[in-house]
């Protein structure tokens, strides 16, 4: 099956069996707009994230509230979470009890749709609004900052990263792995209209370099890495790449009890052509090394992924003043990531080769940018 085939039944909502009881299920979206009066380009974000259905009721369940933490109750709600990055950056939560959340199949279809309150998201659909006030801002289970934030948007997925069998069928009936990962859209065009803080953003198709995907699972992993752009230009032929994106992501994934060392998950659709570096198709010969780092003003890192026939080479910079530390409690309540870099307009340089009898010829170096980029590891 190619990496680029599109799988709607991989994003409906996978929260039944122990999953209700103990697990997440969240649908994330991010794209750039532009400033109503200035044209200034802003990266965004949107998310709705599922936890515990099976525990909800008439109001929300916040895990990092003390009195439930001392408890032992866990998070129960849907969290819409929406926000930007850049200067100012911001993360805005709102949560919503279960008792107000329909999540249905689209008639006839397969994918999702979400409705909860005046919050609506679906495959080509996002709504909603999120407010939140400086007094609850302030209170730890909140994990966010003040402000408030509308949208009214329609998706378009383009190219997806399937990532095979590991979140095929049989693996998602037996909950297998901690943590799924399925990107129905990894270059997806996104249009509408945003307000954020009483600012007005324009989001236009042709420049959105929208990404689309899910999680879910019963935990997160450690190191936690994602890097994606369909934002390129060759250094060789000097044109924008109009049919190209890449997408990285993956860590420690974790199979029943088992957990495998520093694995990556990684597609390249450049122009037409798949290359793939997915460390569960054991058969290609897939080798990975990365790495990242911090300085006191940006956040890097660095991949290089090969297998029997191509080599890839990744490099990405984020500005720490554009990032955020970006807050989720796992299902059982903890909340282990405490500094989890999170931005939306990372730049970097992606180098792809052909394997040769004589060594490697470059096939194209790109200069990327509006990457997605994410990394952090649990706290000590």
């Amino acid at each position: 099956m190619p990496f680029n085939k599109q799988d709607r039944k991989r994003d409906a909502c996978m929260l039944d069996g122990k999953f209700a009881k103990k697990g997440y299920d969240w649908w994330w979206h991010s794209f750039t707009a532009e400033d109503a009066e200035t044209g200034e380009e802003k990266p965004f974000f949107v998310e709705y994230f599922l936890c515990n259905p099976e525990k909800g009721g008439s109001e929300p369940i916040l895990g990092q509230n003390p009195e439930n933490k001392a408890n032992g109750r866990r998070p129960s709600y849907l969290l819409v979470k929406a926000g930007c990055w850049g200067e100012p950056h911001l993360q805005l939560h709102r949560f919503i009890a279960w008792d107000q959340v329909k999540i249905t199949q689209p008639r006839g279809e397969d994918g999702y749709e979400v409705r909860a309150e005046d919050c609506f998201a679906s495959e080509t659909v996002l709504k909603g609004s999120v407010f939140v006030s400086s007094e609850q801002a302030a209170l730890p289970e909140y994990m966010c900052d003040a402000g408030e934030m509308t949208w009214d948007l329609k998706v378009e997925k383009q190219v997806a990263f399937n990532v095979g069998y590991g979140a095929g069928s049989l693996f998602r009936a037996l909950k297998a792995f901690e943590m799924y990962w399925h990107a129905e859209g990894m270059k997806s065009f996104y249009s509408g209209e945003i307000i954020l803080n009483g600012r007005k953003y324009t989001v236009r198709p042709e420049t959105s370099y929208g990404y689309a995907d899910k999680n879910w699972g019963a935990g997160f992993t450690s190191p936690w890495v994602w890097l994606s752009s369909n934002h390129m230009k060759s250094r060789l032929s000097g044109k924008w790449l109009e049919n190209s994106v890449f997408d990285i992501g993956g860590g420690r994934p974790k199979v029943f009890w088992w957990a495998l060392e520093r694995q990556l998950l990684s597609a390249f659709w450049y122009e037409g052509e798949e290359y793939e570096y997915n460390f569960s198709k054991f058969w290609t010969g897939v080798k990975t090394e990365f790495s990242e780092s911090e300085t006191e003003d940006e956040v890097r890192w660095y991949v290089r992924q090969e297998n029997r026939r191509t080599v890839m080479e990744t490099e990405v910079t984020c500005l720490k003043k554009d990032m955020l530390l970006v807050n989720y409690e796992e299902p059982d309540g903890r909340k282990r990531h405490n500094k989890l870099w999170n931005g939306g307009n990372g730049t970097g340089r992606v180098r792809l080769y052909r394997k040769t009898k004589a060594g490697k010829d470059l096939i194209d170096d790109l200069d990327v940018y509006n990457i997605g980029c994410e990394y952090g590891e649990f706290d000590e």
